[in-house]
């Protein structure tokens, strides 16, 4: 009886210190809009290990290569989740480095006749971009959903963008991946 007791709380023990462990505090995830632009493929991790509503940092990379034109976009940013599992408020702020290759024509008509004029290392997402390399300023604010002990998470952001062009204030973005 004594020998049953003993094993009973010794499990009751492991178990308890399994569930006082570190909390998942790292994603991988796909992300449509929001900081990489276009679409990236983002690791997101916690600074603090043990506690989701924190300080942490994302780093993503993305692109297309379409006939003579691409674009490849580096996303890096601070960012804090306030809440509790599995509902987080997420606000942060950051840069994307950029480089492109584009070539296209801009027509210009009157009334009487168009021209086309040949031009390059200028792209557009909202914003005008002129040279590359560049980089945009990028603000972050939205929800994002973390399952308790991790799993699949997802999430949709306003990600308002600047640079030397201008300010777009309704940019978005949505993502979906995996917590552990």
């Amino acid at each position: 009886m004594k020998n049953l007791l003993f094993c009973l709380l010794l499990l009751g023990s492991i178990q308890l210190h399994a569930q006082q462990g570190a909390e998942p505090h790292q994603a991988v995830y796909f992300e449509v809009g929001g900081t990489g632009l276009i679409y990236t493929f983002n690791y997101d991790f916690r600074f603090d290990k043990n506690r989701l509503d924190s300080w942490g940092m994302k780093v993503g990379a993305g692109g297309y290569w379409i006939q003579e034109s691409g674009f490849f976009s580096l996303p890096l940013e601070v960012n804090r989740l306030f809440g509790n599992g599995p509902h987080y408020f997420e606000i942060g702020g950051g840069v994307t480095f950029m480089a492109f290759k584009s070539n296209y024509y801009v027509w210009n008509c009157d009334e009487f006749s168009c021209e086309g004029t040949y031009q390059r290392d200028r792209t557009e997402i909202v914003l005008p971009i002129n040279g590359s390399p560049n980089a945009m300023g990028t603000l972050n604010f939205g929800y994002r959903r973390i399952p308790v002990g991790g799993g699949i998470s997802w999430k949709v952001n306003l990600t308002p963008i600047y640079n030397q062009n201008g300010f777009w204030p309704l940019f978005a973005g949505a993502g979906i991946g995996y917590v552990f």
